[in-house]
């Protein structure tokens, strides 16, 4: 209660918790409007029955249960973030703008023009998608069709802005809480949903779950404070009994959450192209797509792709966000030193050398508590599991990371006083 008081009596703390608080309820307000020409009636039985579609509309913040304007959430904007990302390291051009405070943000800006192109993709895709599904009796074409897609390019695109105002206000990746936001959003009713359709053969899912949410829990807190200190000496005035020694952090996941929504991101878009060529003219090519999208409904497909992307983007993150030479090139101007490592180059590879082998370990229990809940849903073969494990990663690391720029915020003013 001491900690909220002062975060109420601090004006610039409470005025971004409360914009933030603002975004989550403008997000929740835009997720109920629906999409022209959409009935939304029948596709909450259709997520809950298919594992790419519930993964899609828990990646969409919930809204895809009811097609509302913002149904494609913030995810054309992820894959767009990644394919620069991924360019920057193809081309050395992008990869010096990445250095620069303006080619960050000439980079950014260009981030958002394909996120346009790619919510028409993505919205394309989603639609097709739904019109396969013949219960729905869903068929757009012409001006309804430009009509929806143009509704659903604007709302991933004014997510993107309100994510991006959430950001400045240096509570949290605000991108990251719109994703939380619609978690939660639907969890009030996932629990309602489970007590009323409850049988005394679920009480073996459930206890399972629980467990799960236990493990899943402990593990992402542990992957995501877990650190090792590398001690660090500073002369001073040029006398060993002048030495300063202090500690450099490196942690065991420095990605936190975005390696699991990068991977998500990933595991969702070859069946979402795959729409694309479900009617072609080529029987090879609408074989192959149907085999896209019925192999990426398999459990353990999704579990070996979910692992490895993961492990993966922890490793990719990491070298952008890490850079040893920097950070050698930082304590030689400082005079500082690590004990029994030269400076300059050895320690720059020193850094490295540790910074891998954590990442090695962070990286493997980060993914291994990915795929837990596919495994979980292996044995008892409740669909809910999968999607309900991927949602808890998130939330818990949403959770961790505002906490954490909440107390750092609260400690920069402690100083200033």
């Amino acid at each position: 209660m001491e900690t909220l008081k002062r975060i109420f009596r601090i004006p610039e703390l409470r005025n971004a918790l409360l914009f933030i608080v603002f975004v989550v309820v403008v997000f929740r307000v835009a997720a109920h409007i629906p999409v022209p020409g959409i009935d939304a009636s029948g596709i909450s039985s259709i997520l809950a029955g298919n594992q790419f579609l519930g993964i899609l509309n828990m990646f969409s913040g919930g809204t895809l249960t009811n097609f509302s304007v913002v149904a494609l959430g913030i995810s054309p904007y992820i894959t767009s973030s990644i394919i620069f990302q991924l360019l920057g390291m193809i081309f050395p051009s992008l990869e010096e703008l990445q250095k620069e405070e303006q080619g960050r943000q000439r980079i950014t800006r260009y981030t958002r023009f394909a996120t346009v192109p790619l919510a028409f993709l993505q919205g394309y895709g989603v639609l097709r998608l739904l019109e396969g599904q013949q219960q729905l009796g869903i068929a757009l074409t012409g001006v309804q069709l430009m009509f929806a897609l143009v509704s659903m390019a604007a709302g991933t695109v004014f997510l993107m802005w309100l994510g991006e105002l959430a950001t400045e206000r240096k509570i949290g990746n605000g991108i990251s809480l719109l994703i939380f936001a619609g978690i939660m959003a639907g969890l009030p009713s996932a629990v309602a949903q489970a007590a009323a359709t409850y049988t005394s053969g679920d009480f073996l899912s459930i206890i399972l779950f629980v467990a799960l949410a236990v493990v899943t829990i402990v593990g992402v807190v542990v992957v995501t404070e877990g650190q090792r200190n590398i001690i660090v000496q500073y002369a001073r005035g040029g006398q060993t009994s002048g030495k300063v020694q202090s500690s450099l952090p490196l942690r065991l996941n420095i990605g936190g959450m975005i390696p699991i929504i990068f991977a998500l991101s990933i595991v969702v878009l070859p069946p979402l192209l795959a729409q694309f060529f479900m009617q072609a003219r080529t029987q090879v090519v609408r074989d192959l797509a149907q085999w896209i999208v019925v192999t990426f409904q398999n459990n353990i497909v999704h579990a070996v792709l979910y692992f490895v992307l993961v492990f993966a983007f922890t490793f990719f993150y990491a070298s952008i966000v890490f850079r040893p030479e920097q950070i050698s090139e930082n304590l030689q101007k400082q005079g500082g030193f690590i004990p029994g490592v030269r400076p300059g180059e050895k320690t720059t590879q020193y850094l490295q050398w540790v910074m891998n082998r954590l990442l090695l370990s962070g990286a493997f229990f980060l993914a291994t508590i990915a795929i837990l809940p596919n495994i979980v849903q292996g044995i008892t073969g409740n669909q809910s599991l999968a999607i309900g494990g991927a949602s808890m990663i998130i939330v818990v690391s949403v959770v961790i990371d505002i906490v954490k720029q909440v107390q750092s915020q609260l400690t920069m003013r402690a100083y200033d006083v």
